[in-house]
């Protein structure tokens, strides 16, 4: 099974991150391309703006943010698109922008993913 792991934007891309896929509706301020090593931008697994906004990222809130990006999760064709792409890599990490490391999107991204990824 595919090892999904998550980074912050803004720490060095390594050799172990394996397929690096931002996972971020916007780009990251401060960085070029060069310097995040990307190998997809996927948009489209990102939180809605309305969501992202209604959560603000206040940490007392992201559980209920939590359920509400899996709703969207459930209806977004892009899971499907990287559950196959899956199939492809060993290793897959989710870049994200986010400050707080520890109540961020890309985690639910992962743990739904995960979930997913059972199922099949």
């Amino acid at each position: 099974m595919t090892e999904i792991l998550i980074k912050r934007a803004y720490a060095e891309p390594s050799e172990d991150d394996g397929y690096r896929i931002l996972v971020d509706r916007l780009w990251p301020r401060g960085l070029t391309k060069a310097a995040l090593e990307l190998d997809q931008w996927a948009k489209s697994l990102a939180p809605s703006s309305e969501l992202r906004k209604a959560w603000n990222h206040d940490p007392d809130r992201f559980e209920q943010f939590a359920e509400q990006y899996k709703d969207e999760l459930n209806q977004n064709a892009g899971v499907d698109e990287f559950l196959e792409l899956a199939e492809q890599f060993p290793t897959i990490t989710l870049v994200f922008a986010a400050r707080n490391e520890q109540a961020n999107h890309a985690m639910v991204l992962r743990e739904y993913l995960l979930e997913q990824m059972k199922l099949r």
